[in-house]
């Protein structure tokens, strides 16, 4: 079951006196940041250093008939012009973005940069290296490309019928992937059920819009031949095989290199072509190059996500039973699946999750996934779940509607128990140590639900349309092994790592796989080094984001710093812990089992007594050993690495809540509070957990309420800018308030599941379920994101 507070049967090691886990510290790196002491990768100055610039298809299907550079390799300042004909030669092999694990998966092999076509509108045909961008870019426009325009496959509805040209011949057709979970009788469900309802949802394409957009440094040394690369990026060990495998230098010679970042959200965790181009250059020069993504080409090369349609039914009985859901999702991921995590992820994902904190028994969900001319798709934020939590949540509204049930007492009659686990999912998934109850009567609580259910309907006779949504959801997070990237063959770490070390000095060196993005996965660590060591947080630094300098790790995706990187943190400062009490029992001719450490101290673990400090072990074991018996040697370093060992997934859960008031003449949507309880498993930094809930939020309403990329018949994106492209801002955002339940999963002893994504994937399902209880009085009822004030006069029959 879930608990609040420990009791004293329950105390665990983070209950200690001298325990930081569960307490609100400041993140080191912030107080650096708001100093003006970040360094982003544009802050990095390299002798030498050039700026390059590429020349991008405008069209969204071309042949490229010819490309004449003789004009820009002449410019001012211009050090190299290179095509991606001339960059695939210099490629070990183009890439494949297939994981084995989608069964029939198929894919067109992909270089950097376009070869003899252009398959996407601001696809890179042409890198150009000068002492400045601006150079750079004028050269740019001096490079001469005769195109031959192509058909295009703009659309995901049309993209298999027979008329429609195939993007890739090779592959025989668009489509990409195609999948089937059935699990019990779906037909026989319905078929016997009081109730079937079916709906069909669609799904905008957008974008991460991170505030620092991708840049990169590539600095080739020819007297070494190794590479080094900084880059904002979240997955530096990735990035590192990556450039490696692309261009054919040895793993070891490559070094990668993340300081801060500014912002991520999934879109640096993939492989772009114009950043090879970068690296491809400096090797070519022996000159480091600098590449950063404007925002026109940001809104162009970044992936995408979230174009998708869900045709889906529910079944359920009189008195509230849900008996068998059934979707279809069609997804449009672009021109190709993007290296090396696919684009077939999201669809993926979506099978597997909708519907999830429910316990029917009948589940049919097929994903149908086709090639198009566009940036491709791939992982960001909350991979599929703001698809699948939004379809299911609003399923179940509407079959609380028909019921003249509350939405509330509905799902309290569906949600999984929270004494039931493990249990299977309706997709076959094991999920454990959940809390669907406790959140929800937590939530219930938290909104003050039937006073909000009262003025709600006093407002409605007064001509103001408010609603009030529920979302309840579960999260993937922290893959393992047995993920689909292990099972799949990716070349990105299942697991993670740790090295811990004692210097002389007492202080304590901490340098973790996991990576630094601003959500403060250091700060997080320091506390968890501290407590597992028996140390100050302050005698305490953590190493991340360098290749060169931290242990091989997977970074930082899908909700797993905390989960994998500080479960790896705290058995390996438990090592080092254990070491230290071995030295300082042969220092003082006792038993190190009654030996503990406090606040870098060791003492008397019954009373307290100070007997020897860590700075004493520190000069001993590294200085002076022979104050040591010969059998007796220290190494004060431990590496620690860890895994899940059987679950493909730590599944969290939670709920949200939402309230709007819609103007019905204007169509404007005003979103005055937001409540989300999440289950996150043990939580070390609950500041930080609450953050990274409200800005995963806030992303998600970004997604449901205003972000949509717009493409015309011809592929053509035309809102490539923020002057069109709208993002939330604090004045469209309300008050989000967040609580927990806490209920440590039983995969690792610190207990933490991953954090960072649950407020953006149920944030969408929330705010859809709120908008439709507002026009419920008019039997109008929005099934499209982003949810404009176009779409729901449409859905008003105004427009």
């Amino acid at each position: 079951m879930a608990n609040d507070i420990p009791t004293k049967a329950t105390l665990t090691p983070f209950d200690r006196p001298n325990s930081y886990v569960g307490r609100n510290l400041s993140r080191p790196g912030a107080r650096r940041a708001v100093a003006g002491r970040g360094t982003y990768t544009d802050d990095v100055v390299l002798p030498r250093m050039l700026h390059g610039a590429c020349v991008r298809s405008p069209y969204a299907h071309a042949k490229i008939v010819r490309i004449d550079t003789t004009a820009a390799r002449k410019a001012p300042g211009v050090a190299l012009v290179m095509t991606g004909a001339e960059l695939a030669k210099r490629c070990t092999a183009p890439w494949m973005g297939t994981l084995k694990v989608f069964e029939g998966m198929k894919s067109a092999p992909q270089y950097p940069m376009a070869v003899d076509r252009a398959c996407w509108q601001g696809e890179p045909v042409v890198f150009i290296a000068a002492r400045t961008r601006a150079e750079a870019e004028d050269a740019a426009e001096l490079v001469e490309v005769a195109w031959e325009e192509l058909p295009v496959v703009a659309e995901k509805k049309t993209a298999l019928d027979p008329k429609t040209p195939v993007l890739h011949a090779s592959l025989g057709d668009n489509l990409a992937f195609r999948k089937l979970i059935d699990t019990g009788d779906v037909e026989a469900a319905f078929k016997a059920a009081d109730h079937v309802i079916e709906e069909t949802f669609e799904f905008g394409r957008h974008t991460a819009v991170s505030l620092e957009p991708r840049s990169m440094i590539a600095d080739w040394n020819p007297a070494n031949e190794r590479l080094a690369v900084y880059i904002s990026n979240q997955v530096p060990h990735m990035m590192q095989y990556l450039f490696s495998r692309t261009l054919g230098v040895p793993e070891h010679n490559v070094r990668v290199v993340s300081h801060d970042v500014g912002g991520s959200f999934g879109m640096k965790i993939h492989s772009y072509g114009d950043e090879v181009a970068a690296c491809a250059a400096s090797m070519m020069l022996g000159r480091p190059v600098k590449f950063i993504a404007d925002r026109l080409e940001s809104f162009l090369t970044d992936i995408h996500a979230r174009e998708n349609t869900v045709r889906a039914k529910i079944g359920f009985n009189k008195d509230g039973t849900i008996t068998a859901f059934d979707i279809d999702d069609l997804s449009g991921i672009g021109a190709y699946s993007q290296y090396p995590r696919t684009s077939v992820f999201e669809a993926n994902q979506i099978l597997n999750i909708t519907a999830g904190p429910y316990k029917h028994p009948n589940y049919r969900a097929r994903a149908t996934v086709v090639y198009m001319n566009k940036v491709p798709t791939s992982q960001y934020r909350a991979v599929g779940h703001p698809i699948g939590i939004t379809v299911a949540e609003a399923l179940v509204d509407r079959a609380a509607e028909t019921l003249g049930m509350d939405p509330v007492e509905i799902r309290r009659r569906n949600v999984m128990e929270d004494n039931s686990y493990p249990r299977l999912t309706g997709s076959g998934i094991k999920v454990l140590d959940l809390s669907h109850q406790a959140c929800l009567e937590k939530l219930v609580r938290l909104m003050d639900y039937d006073a909000l259910r009262a003025e709600q309907a006093l407002l409605r006779n007064k001509g103001i349309w408010r609603g009030i949504g529920i979302a309840a959801f579960i999260k993937g997070t922290a893959p393992g092994p047995q993920g689909l990237y292990g099972a799949g063959g990716a070349p990105i770490a299942a697991q993670d790592a740790c090295t811990i070390k004692l210097e002389p000095s007492g202080n304590v060196i901490c340098a973790v796989g996991v990576s630094e993005q601003g959500q403060g996965v250091d700060t997080v660590m320091q506390q968890i080094a501290a407590t597992g060591l028996g140390v100050p947080f302050e005698s305490v630094r953590v190493i991340s984001g360098d290749t060169e300098t931290t242990p091989y790790g997977g970074g930082t995706y899908a909700s797993r710093a905390t989960a994998i990187g500080g479960e790896a943190t705290y058995q390996a400062a438990r090592k080092l812990r254990a070491e230290i009490l071995v030295i300082a029992g042969a220092l003082l001719q006792s038993d190190p089992k009654v030996l503990d450490i406090r606040n870098g101290v060791v003492v008397d673990a019954a009373n307290g007594t100070l007997r020897i400090p860590l700075s004493e072990i520190g000069r001993i074991g590294h200085f002076q050993l022979g104050e040591l018996p010969n059998d007796v040697q220290p190494t004060l370093s431990v590496t620690h690495r860890y895994r899940l060992l059987d679950l493909p997934y730590i599944f969290t859960n939670g709920i949200h809540g939402a309230y709007v008031e819609v103007d019905v003449d204007t169509g404007f949507i005003r979103h005055l509070k937001h409540w989300v309880v999440e289950d996150c498993g043990r939580i070390i930094n609950p500041q930080l957990a609450d953050e990274q809930v409200r800005g995963g939020a806030v992303q998600g309403l970004g997604g449901a309420l205003y972000e949509h990329c717009i493409y015309d018949e011809n592929a053509q994106l035309q809102n490539g800018t923020l002057a069109d492209y709208i993002i939330p801002m604090a004045v469209e955002m309300p008050d989000i308030v967040v609580d927990h339940v806490q209920t440590p999963t039983g995969q690792s002893e610190l207990g933490a599941k991953g954090a960072g994504e649950s407020g953006t994937g149920a944030a969408p399902g929330v705010i859809m379920g709120a908008v439709n209880d507002a026009l419920r009085p008019f039997g109008a009822r929005v099934t499209i994101q982003p949810m404009t004030p176009e779409v729901v006069l449409q859905a008003l029959g105004k427009l």
